[in-house]
């Protein structure tokens, strides 16, 4: 059997979009040079019960990304109220008083443009919290807004659609906080359902644990009173649950985030990043199952958590565990962006630099790689050629070099424009740098297992093939991902042999594929000699057989 195939590599100006996703030359260019334009830097500051959080972003306006520059967090329990009258405490307030005045510190060393601060439930609830406003304004002359239950949804689904694709698939975004419980329905276009729901980690445990470990019969008032408190905002989200659709569960904030860190302690695969991490509910009801027996000091001593999360780890994750119960969810995917994130998304929304969200959405993995490969000083052309020789081989070698149905086609495309970003620390073994940048760099839009496959598809794009004691293969999930990595690599360092030089030479590639051989014919730009590229090719022929069976040629026109 004989199948051949003639593909030419298209210039910067191509127009051509490749679905399903736009990875075209023109979607880089239309996204302006890596280091276009004047970073913009904006804050945004969380006045919580439990925390004051502080974020600074930079943002590229080519790009319409943003960087997180800075995050600070102070537990300043806001929520800690007066018992009697539900006010403030003074004690409380000096707290944030205090974090407030620091953080307005390093917000200006910072040269932030603007501090776009927001306070919660907490203020929102305590009679005394517009005169706390009024006084966060005189003493240190900033503007707090108070938002409400449903815009603190609001801004939760922004954040947390900064960061992940949704696709065509609605999303359940569970975020637990100190005094409150947001339940959001939403896609990529828009919320179905924003409810806000006053039970959170804090005022359970400052309403209802006496004792703790917390009496059995005493546990189970708790979960009828978090059902009871749960139901309508449950009853919304699955009314506007369409028959054929099945959600995905996403939780965010600290409640949801230790419980990761906690079931992640434990995971052989050695989990450095949270966001994307998925945890079932059979996971966390042992998770929970360990917790609600250990005293307080017990918990404190589980490196994840911090004092104060130590205290309230159970009531929040007995809401996180009913939560799923009442929506029959069995797996929750965590999300390291929220309110602070969606200030910032927000923020960009009223700038005009953002036109809207789905288009944002529809391009956030492309953006998401440009923006890293511009934070590493890649070489942008030379980046986007390897991308356009690896993307052509993918699509002419189905069969013969990868098996894969397309899930590995959008991984390729992201390692070639990220495989040499390593060379920004040393040229000798960069594919090794490339691979820890990379796997501590910042993917949005990708899974945790999609993000260590980008990782390691560049590692392998050169030198030795993939050991069992290299860390970079050991942390990929299971065997379909090693697979996927494997051909993918092989693609890349295909794509990668033939651009040795500064300036363009293969024009285009003729593809034939008879048995169990693969010629790949050459032609070049203005006449120019490819033995060079010829030489890398064939140095790659005893990879080919080993991995594929295949016998590699490569003719030069």
């Amino acid at each position: 059997m004989q199948d051949e195939r003639v593909f030419a590599f298209q210039g910067r100006d191509s127009m051509a979009s490749v679905e399903p996703f736009d990875s075209s030359p023109a979607f880089s260019k239309k996204m302006g040079n890596f280091n276009d334009g004047r970073l913009r830097h904006v804050g945004a500051i969380d006045i919580g019960t439990n925390s004051t959080h502080l974020l600074i972003a930079s943002i590229d306006p080519i790009l319409n990304t943003f960087t997180i520059d800075l995050a600070e967090k102070e537990t300043t329990r806001l929520g800690n109220r007066d018992l009697e009258s539900g006010n403030l405490t003074d004690i409380a307030i000096a707290r944030v008083l205090e974090t407030l005045k620091r953080f307005k510190e390093l917000a200006n060393s910072h040269k932030v443009e603007e501090l776009v601060i927001a306070a919660t439930s907490a203020v929102r609830e305590a009679p005394n919290g517009r005169a706390f406003l009024s006084l966060v304004k005189e003493k240190l002359q900033l503007d707090v807004d108070l938002v409400s239950g449903s815009e603190e949804a609001r801004l939760i689904y922004l954040g947390v659609l900064s960061g992940m694709p949704f696709g065509d698939q609605p999303h359940i975004l569970l975020d637990i906080g100190g005094g409150s419980t947001e339940l959001i329905l939403a896609d990529c276009r828009d919320a179905r359902a924003l409810t806000s729901t006053r039970v959170g980690a804090v005022r359970l445990q400052q309403d209802f644990v006496r004792e703790d470990p917390i009496p059995p019969a005493r546990r189970d008032f708790i979960q009828t009173f978090i059902r009871g408190s749960l139901e309508p905002a449950v009853y919304k989200i699955s009314s506007r649950i369409k028959p054929s659709e099945v959600p995905v569960m996403v939780a965010t904030s600290g409640t949801a985030m230790a419980i990761g860190a906690l079931v992640a302690s434990e995971d052989v695969n050695q989990i450095k990043k949270l966001h994307g991490y998925r945890v079932s509910k059979e996971t966390l009801d042992q998770l929970l199952g360990k917790l609600v027996k250990m005293s307080p000091e017990q918990r404190r001593k589980l490196s994840p958590l911090n004092d104060r999360r130590a205290e309230i780890i159970v009531p929040g994750g007995l809401i996180l565990q009913t939560a799923m119960q009442m929506l029959n969810v069995e797996e929750l995917t965590l999300s390291e962006r929220a309110l602070r994130e969606g200030l910032i998304f927000d923020w960009m929304l009223r700038q005009g630099l953002l036109k809207d969200r789905f288009s944002f959405q529809s391009s956030i993995r492309q953006r998401t790689v440009i923006h890293q490969a511009q934070r590493f000083a890649v070489d942008r052309l030379r980046a986007e050629r390897v991308a356009s020789y690896a993307l052509s081989l993918y699509d002419s070698t189905f069969g013969s070099l990868h098996n894969d149905k397309g899930n590995g086609r959008e991984l390729l495309w992201a390692a070639s424009l990220l495989h040499a970003c390593g060379q920004h620390i040393n040229l000798t073994a960069y594919h090794k740098h490339s691979w820890y940048l990379i796997r501590h760099g910042e993917l949005l839009g990708y899974s945790q297992s999609e993000h260590l496959m980008v990782a390691a598809i560049a590692r392998y794009h050169r030198r030795s093939l993939p050991k069992k004691r290299h860390e970079a293969w050991q942390v990929l999930s299971n065997k379909e991902n090693r697979q996927i990595v494997s051909e993918m690599a092989l693609i890349l360092r295909l794509a990668s042999s033939m651009d040795q030089r500064p300036q363009p030479a293969v024009k285009s590639i003729k593809v034939k594929v008879n048995g169990p051989e693969i010629v790949l014919e050459l032609f070049p730009v203005n006449d120019e000699n490819l033995g060079l590229e010829k030489w890398n090719l064939m140095n790659c022929a005893e990879i080919i057989r080993d991995l594929t069976g295949m016998h590699l040629k490569v003719l030069l026109n």
